[in-house]
């Protein structure tokens, strides 16, 4: 047996929505199953059970709150907080809860249309979206898993290969076969999967939800940046063309460049996500020696605005001055025309005036942000730093 207990993706929000389903499900487990146990059977039979003959709609939705019996809805309820926790932070409360439901209103349509007449209760079909969402939003962690064998222990193994090989395959599609679960409803887990997989897809390609460099969107767009690399270097000719022109001479192809440079890659792609998640966390110090290292390895490196604003922040706070200037300066370079593009002009030049002496540079920048300047305080301010940097000009010069 093989049972996953936590996984090692952090919860950076409260999974409040989570810890709510949870509840409600032993809730209304300990009403039915034992509080009102006989005079609650018919009640639970008439709307918490999904009637496989004749369904009514609001036994769609509370048939996922009743389990058959206490076992059932401590595996259940064991997968949601391991899975569901991080889903939660990523998804946010409100559409965490509508996706929780959606998916056990998906399972329990295709079951009824693949099994019909059969009944069916359980959150097993919403668990499942939640599980395969989890995959695609987090598809390079770890669970660690309890195994009971002749020993029991716990192993860390990665998500693809516990949620896919063995909740989704093993579980669902080899068990089956050779005679196990014939009360489980294969057909929910299954349908519950399919629609976690593509639905929180669908939400990363539309960017309903926040993306990062570690989603499945993410692994697959560096394996086709790879894919297209080796493609062109399997083509010499038009490598060396592109390089020097029709004059060239095809070498031959060099396939430790291409493994060199697919470490970099990787590289480059940890370091920026490192950097997203110090930030995410407010641990700019962090942020920094990561962007350091980052910057080491590619000076032309650029983070989004808002991460690299923050990083040459955190640069001049902490009295960095050059770090700070250079950061800023990739900043104008990436987003020239952004909203708070003339604001870090002007601390630009503020910085090569007052803290690096670098009096022609921050004198074109002022010169740019008299020009560029929103408002009147803004265009004053700038002003008076390019008069002050003349004069210092002036004086050096004389």
């Amino acid at each position: 047996m093989l049972l996953p207990i936590r996984t090692e993706t952090s919860v950076r929000h409260a999974p409040t929505a989570n810890v709510a389903l949870i509840t409600l499900n032993i809730v209304v487990f300990l009403v039915l199953d034992f509080g009102l146990r006989h005079s609650a059977a018919d009640f639970k039979e008439r709307y918490f059970i999904l009637d496989g003959e004749a369904p009514k709609l609001i036994q769609y939705i509370t048939y996922q709150f009743s389990h058959a019996d206490t076992w059932h809805l401590l595996g259940n309820m064991l997968f949601l907080w391991v899975f569901g926790n991080a889903v939660n932070a990523k998804f946010g409360d409100i559409p965490y809860v509508l996706f929780y439901l959606a998916g056990g209103i998906f399972s329990a349509m295709v079951f009824t249309a693949v099994e019909p007449g059969v009944s069916l209760l359980g959150a097993s079909g919403s668990i499942a979206a939640v599980t395969t969402a989890y995959l695609v939003l987090f598809p390079r962690s770890h669970v660690t898993v309890l195994y009971f064998f002749f020993l029991i222990g716990v192993i860390n193994v990665p998500a693809p290969l516990m949620i896919v090989a063995k909740i989704v395959i093993w579980d669902n599609l080899v068990a089956p076969m050779i005679g196990g679960g014939s009360n489980v409803a294969h057909a929910a887990h299954i349908a519950g999967y399919l629609f976690g997989f593509i639905v929180s897809l669908v939400m990363l390609l539309i960017r309903a939800l926040p993306r990062d460099q570690f989603d499945m969107l993410a692994l697959f767009k560096r394996w086709n940046q790879r894919r297209a690399y080796t493609a062109a270097l399997n083509n010499p000719a038009a490598r060396a063309q592109a390089q020097y022109g029709r004059v060239a001479r095809v070498a031959p192809a060099d396939p430790r460049r291409q493994v060199e440079w697919e470490r970099q890659l990787d590289e480059r792609t940890e370091l920026r996500a490192a950097i997203a998640g110090h930030l995410e966390r407010g641990d700019t110090k962090e942020a920094t020696a990561a962007y350091d290292q980052l910057v080491a390895r590619d000076p032309e490196q650029c983070l989004p605005a808002d991460q690299q604003m923050a990083v040459g922040r955190e640069y001049y706070a902490s009295g960095r001055f050059p770090q700070a200037a250079a950061a800023f300066e990739r900043y104008l370079n990436c987003y020239r025309m952004n909203p708070d593009a003339n604001e870090v002009r002007l601390l630009l030049g503020i910085i090569n005036a007052r803290e690096l002496q670098q009096f022609e540079a921050a004198e074109k920048l002022f010169r740019e942000a008299v020009d560029r300047a929103t408002s009147t305080s803004r265009r004053e301010l700038a002003q008076r730093w390019l008069d002050e940097v003349r004069t210092l000009r002036g004086g050096l010069a004389s």
